[in-house]
């Protein structure tokens, strides 16, 4: 082999592992020196908002399943619009993200920069809080590893064919699920935080008007009709994803799919489609098991993507970038 070839091999051996930052160690004591607070600060300041806003924990839930499935965990959902980028917020898919989930970690941060400026991400606040949230309305205690950075990028015309959509089929929403390494139990399992929170009626109108989803409860069909009559001048109607126990996280939603209750299509597809439908059978009958599953997919999913140092920043607010014309 020649001096010339030789080099050129190693050139492109070696020019991808070295251009490529590596990814972050994440750990649970990572703040233990420099920020000792942190898990306390969290969760004093989570307590009362989910006590004010019952609500809190489902948005919360949902903001960072959305922000990690698009560049992964990095609070890059948290950016605003400037007039220099339009960022993910406002894309049409995540225009309903409730704003009590923004508030949140903004208090959050707040608080945190009083006791340990400029060294919290906003997406380590962001899985944290989600994690407390959780348990709070009874759901599985999980691990969140720390030490994310947050992203420096923020396109809202990335959001489309990287979130799940209300009308997918199933085969549809595990394309995306793949694409972030996530199996079909697992893409149930999540699905199951669908036991709290709320969705717009924008989201499910299509099941009631003008005729009513023969795969939809009919009593329940007549509820959300009501509900939702003024849905287009009064854009706020919001109906809960578990209509019986909305403000405790368990195993009823799965129940509910059983019962023609679920509220959009892409849940109640979970039970049409055969692929899907033993894994929520399965949780229907045994909470333990959606608990544990549910669990080590939000481990899973709070590693999706994450940024280290070399790609990431520690933001001073978490609706701006440091650099603010980005």
């Amino acid at each position: 082999m020649s001096l010339h070839i030789r080099v050129l091999f190693l050139v492109l051996v070696f020019v991808p592992f070295i251009s490529s930052a590596p990814p972050p160690n994440l750990t649970k004591d990572y703040y233990q020196k420099t920020c000792p607070d942190f898990s306390k600060i969290v969760r004093e300041t989570v307590t009362p908002k989910q006590g004010q806003q019952p609500t809190t924990a489902g948005g919360t839930l949902r903001l960072f399943f959305h922000d990690c499935f698009l560049e992964g965990c990095d609070a890059s959902v948290l950016i605003a619009t400037n007039s220099f980028n339009k960022a993910e917020r406002d894309d049409d898919l995540n225009e309903s993200l409730p704003g009590d989930a923004f508030d949140i970690v903004t208090r959050i941060k707040t608080a945190l920069e009083l006791s340990c400026p400029g060294v919290v991400s906003c997406a380590d606040i962001l899985a944290q809080a989600t994690r407390d949230l959780v348990t709070m309305v009874g759901g599985p205690f999980y691990e969140v590893k720390l030490g994310r950075k947050d992203g420096r990028e923020s396109k809202a015309h990335k959001v489309k064919g990287n979130l799940p959509q209300v009308n997918q089929s199933v085969p549809d929403m595990l394309s995306i699920f793949k694409k972030n390494g996530f199996t079909l139990k697992e893409l149930v399992a999540l699905s199951g935080g669908h036991t709290i929170g709320v969705s717009h009626c924008k989201e499910f109108s299509n099941r009631i008007f003008p005729k009513v989803d023969p795969g939809l409860d009919a009593r329940f069909a007549g509820v959300l009709k009501n509900l939702c009559k003024n849905y287009t001048t009064n854009k706020t109607m919001a109906a809960f994803l578990d209509p019986v126990t909305p403000a405790k996280f368990d195993n009823m939603y799965f129940k509910n799919l059983k019962r023609g209750l679920g509220l959009l299509a892409s849940d109640q597809i979970l039970f049409k489609d055969t692929s899907t439908r033993p894994f929520v059978e399965l949780y229907a009958n045994n909470q333990t098991a959606f608990f544990e599953d549910f669990a080590r997919a939000m481990e899973k999913l709070g590693t999706v993507g994450v940024k280290g140092e070399g790609d990431g920043e520690v933001r001073r607010r978490c609706d701006h970038f440091n650099n603010l014309n980005v």
